[in-house]
């Protein structure tokens, strides 16, 4: 059908060209690409990720896809995508857009595992790769715009479930050169294969959100070049019968514009947070806002003296997920506004050792944490874009001192610095690699449009 919103998807998917990237897509996807390469590096010593690849290693009888933190081990396609993908959300370490989901980890590992399997006659070049990418962004930010809901922090389903499969299917769509009728059913299919419920957040669970985002994207458009065929209105608000709709209350689908060298991609118009912790994005609000009253206190008293604390007041939005108040699991520590500003104020800092066993239940933080009370005033609202964190230390001596954030070092408003995101690479690659091979990676991105074969990556 032509003249439809799904119609206007999949003409978009097949006409975009490398030249519709300017010069900031092409330099905020490549940041996007370095960034999330090292958080599944480091994802990969995970706990989670050893549960996740020991079962793909039952079913993976084609191997031809590399897996992060393995060298030597391969996957069949799909399921190398799965891998990758629970291991870039293991940690929920990885970036962040808005409305609210998790696009890169949604997308990169498919194009990684699929370049690997296509052959050498057709291998994508590195501007291929780099185009695929950011159509897969595209259709995930352009979906979550059709609905209000979309731009709160969600309580129903977790969007990278949902946005991040379609964006998966767009990205691989794109990629393997669909036919404009195979890009629509590409997405008819991924939307039958979406969804994942808010109540498995901070549990194992939630990395496997994104790890089928991405597997089941793929997936669908394998599926569609091969001639399975799906409704051709599965994103068109039709009366009665449910597509894309289902997922939101409230749905106002818009066609998206035919590729031309004026279209302007959402990447252009924002960009995106990169998280300095391993921690659900909302954690950084409080955590900067305790950091910062933190240092009003050690100039107050000298140094830290939890004893001269009577009351932590901690001011949050309304978010019932991450209003943890004694979290017992790695995974529950990493989505508590309470810990995770308990944490900064003890220490100094929330990285990767803040979230292990050890350090989760020790008895001095356990006692700043029996003296955080929650407040959420109105104009807090639960919007990575609106809201703030507020940390306040009532004292016995009746002395207050307080701490806030309205935005974070890593937000879209408040992007890393080239060198801080270089940083945070190396450190969360090194835990894998050697230094010459993790110089090498940061150098292949970088020129990526240049790379004649995206395998190579």
């Amino acid at each position: 059908p032509e003249d439809t919103v799904t119609s206007s998807f999949a003409s978009f998917i097949h006409g975009a060209r490398p030249d519709h990237l300017s010069k900031t897509v092409r330099h905020r996807s490549k940041r996007m690409i370095l960034d999330s390469i090292g958080v599944g590096l480091v994802g990969s010593t995970t706990h989670v990720f050893d549960i996740a690849l020991r079962y793909c290693r039952l079913y993976s009888p084609v191997a031809v896809s590399s897996v992060y933190g393995k060298p030597g081990v391969k996957l069949s396609p799909t399921l190398a995508a799965f891998t990758n993908g629970v291991a870039t959300h293991s940690m929920d370490f990885d970036d962040t857009w808005h409305p609210a989901t998790h696009p890169s980890g949604a997308v990169l590992p498919a194009l990684l595992a699929a370049s690997q399997m296509l052959p050498p006659s057709t291998k994508p070049t590195g501007m291929d790769f780099l185009l695929a990418f950011n159509v897969g962004l595209e259709v995930q930010g352009r979906l979550m715009h059709f609905s209000t809901e979309a731009h709160d922090i969600p309580k129903r389903f977790h969007p990278p479930s949902v946005v991040g499969t379609m964006g998966s299917a767009a990205a691989m769509a794109k990629l393997l050169s669909l036919s404009r009728a195979q890009c629509c059913h590409a997405l008819g299919i991924a939307a039958s294969l979406a969804g994942a419920p808010m109540a498995n957040a901070a549990t194992q669970a939630k990395p496997l959100h994104i790890g089928n985002a991405t597997r089941l994207g793929f997936e669908a458009a394998l599926l569609a070049a091969r001639g399975m065929e799906a409704n051709p209105f599965i994103l068109d608000d039709i009366p009665g019968c449910s597509g894309f709709s289902a997922f939101y209350g409230v749905y106002d689908p818009k066609p998206l514009p035919a590729p031309s060298d004026h279209h302007e991609f959402l990447l252009e118009k924002q960009d995106i947070a990169f998280k300095r912790f391993p921690a659900h994005l909302g954690m950084h609000w409080v955590v900067d806002a305790a950091l910062s009253v933190r240092n009003l206190f050690v100039h107050y008293a000298g140094s830290f003296s939890p004893g001269l604390i009577r009351t932590i007041v901690l001011k949050i939005p309304v978010s019932k997920y991450i209003n943890r108040p004694f979290p017992s699991s790695e995974h529950q520590a990493r989505h508590s506004f309470q810990f995770n500003a308990c944490a900064a104020l003890l220490d100094g800092e929330v990285g990767l050792g803040s979230f292990t066993e050890s350090s989760i239940h020790r008895q001095e933080l356990r006692e700043l944490l029996d003296k955080v009370v929650v407040e959420h005033p109105e104009d807090n609202v639960a919007n990575f874009d609106k809201m703030y964190g507020e940390v306040a230390l009532l004292l016995h001596s009746g002395d207050v001192l307080t701490g806030k954030c309205d935005t974070f070092y890593g937000h879209w408003r408040k992007p890393l610095s080239t060198e801080s995101l270089l940083k945070k690479f190396r450190s969360n690659a090194s835990h894998v690699l050697p230094e010459e091979k993790i110089e090498t990676i940061i150098t292949t991105v970088d020129n990526l449009e240049n790379l004649s074969d995206s395998s190579q990556l």
